[in-house]
């Protein structure tokens, strides 16, 4: 799983997780993403949900959006995450994807999509 800062949309993160086994992976629902000593993790947008489960066959790639802060500057308790940890619906584990070194700001406009099958649909909330 990578996470990388995107520059359009402003402050957002894409993660993208690779399937590296030999059979098909199911991404359920969202990413529950925790940044820095976060104790909850933020809401998906509803909008995002995909009319289907995304399905990822070996060597290939599903995409999640996450907006970090508000761009108008309206979010507050804004602090700069320097650590994330990505947990999986379907109880798989979690991973801990590195962030820049000067870390992301995160405020209380934080989201997150559900899984796409595509960066686009991903990166469109």
């Amino acid at each position: 799983m990578t996470a990388t800062e995107v520059s359009r949309p402003l402050n957002h993160l894409l993660l993208t997780v690779t399937n590296t086994g030999s059979k098909n992976c199911d991404l359920i629902g969202y990413p529950a993403v925790r940044f820095g000593e976060a104790q909850s993790v933020p809401p998906a947008f509803e909008d995002s949900k995909p009319q289907a489960v995304v399905t990822l066959a070996p060597g290939e790639s599903g995409y999640a959006g996450v907006l970090l802060s508000a761009a108008d500057g309206s979010g507050s308790h804004g602090y700069t995450a320097k650590s994330l940890e990505v947990s999986f619906n379907d109880g798989a584990g979690a991973a801990r994807p590195s962030l820049p070194a000067k870390g992301v700001y995160v405020d209380d406009s934080i989201g997150v999509s559900y899984w796409q099958s595509t960066m686009a649909d991903a990166l469109a909330w």
